[in-house]
């Protein structure tokens, strides 16, 4: 059986507001947990209009109590401009409240331009280099096992809690995936911003794993922008402006979700149109039997068992739709 989830960026449409977004996103989350999807984990995102997800630790609190059964987590918490101390307190205190269903997503992404990443820092310049230092020193927290000659030895993050918050590692290949085999954490698969290292990163990882006190054995998932339509040809004018939000996000430009009207109304250059190709690579698009089949073909290919869905059109009624047909096809 394949396992749905859900990355929530939550989008915001032009013509709509961030509250709008954000209340979207919490009748999403708990329809979600009524259709049986296994996880629900907010991005982050900084400086930019069009994504109102810049406090995953915030929305999870928020959506966890919303819920009754569905994990809620990061996707993830940009660990390189933070105190791993604090990230694990943080994400203990939400486990003391949600006990069993919190999911602890680190990334290595330094979170936006220079500008904005030392702004998250208050002008302290830190290396992406130590990302492998500050996920290690999460998980001494999180279990209580720093060493006695760790700088902070002694130091307990709290609340002490039964059980902690599975680890899972965001990344776009073998070397976020040997990272987290050989910490025992979980991996994320970016299908969704690049998939040209996919099966060798998941091959890496499975073959690599080692047990840690989160996971005896591997946890991976792929996430993959999904719409899913009652017809292919209606899918693929769901999907346009998708396509549009996207080429514009990369070129820099306005980040909130056009419509459909303005996508067919754009005028693109032959540049542009590559592009718009080459993205539909990150992308599973179609009917729901042609989704069903694409989806069971990424999870053959990359031999694993969870798909993770971000779907960002224009109307949030068409988004929902997508996410119960999906739960139709492999849920219910």
């Amino acid at each position: 059986m394949l396992n749905l989830s859900i990355l929530d960026q939550v989008p915001v449409s032009k013509g709509s507001d961030p509250h709008t977004a954000l209340k979207q996103s919490a009748e999403l989350a708990r329809l979600a947990d009524a259709w049986g999807y296994k996880r629900y984990w907010f991005a982050e995102h900084h400086s930019t209009r069009g994504l109102a997800s810049t406090a995953p630790e915030i929305l999870i609190a928020h959506i966890a109590a919303k819920t009754a059964n569905i994990r809620v987590g990061s996707g993830g918490v940009l660990l390189p401009q933070y105190s791993p101390f604090k990230v694990a307190e943080t994400f203990r205190q939400l486990e003391s409240l949600y006990p069993g269903r919190i999911d602890l997503g680190l990334g290595r992404s330094p979170g936006g331009t220079a500008k904005t990443r030392l702004a998250l820092t208050d002008g302290v310049n830190r290396s992406l280099r130590d990302f492998p230092r500050q996920l290690q020193d999460v998980m001494y927290y999180l279990t209580d096992a720093i060493p006695a000659d760790h700088d902070y030895a002694g130091i307990k993050a709290a609340p002490i809690t039964p059980s902690s918050p599975g680890p899972w590692l965001l990344g776009l290949g073998e070397n976020s995936a040997e990272l987290a085999a050989g910490t025992g954490s979980g991996y994320v698969f970016g299908h969704f911003i690049n998939p040209e290292r996919g099966e060798n990163a998941f091959r890496t990882y499975h073959e690599r794993f080692q047990p840690s006190p989160f996971f005896d054995r591997p946890h991976s998932l792929a996430a993959v922008f999904v719409v899913c339509a009652e017809t292919d040809e209606k899918a693929e004018e769901l999907s346009l402006s998708q396509d549009l939000w996207l080429l514009r996000v990369e070129k820099g430009l306005d980040s909130r979700v056009p419509s459909i009207e303005e996508a067919k109304s754009a005028v693109y250059t032959d540049a542009d149109k590559a592009k718009l190709r080459k993205n539909r690579s990150r992308m599973v698009i179609g009917s729901p039997q042609t989704v069903k089949q694409k989806l069971l073909e990424l999870s053959e290919r990359y031999k694993t068992e969870e798909i993770m869905v971000l779907t960002n059109v224009y109307s949030f009624e068409d988004k929902k739709r997508s996410f119960e047909r999906l739960a139709d096809l492999f849920l219910s």
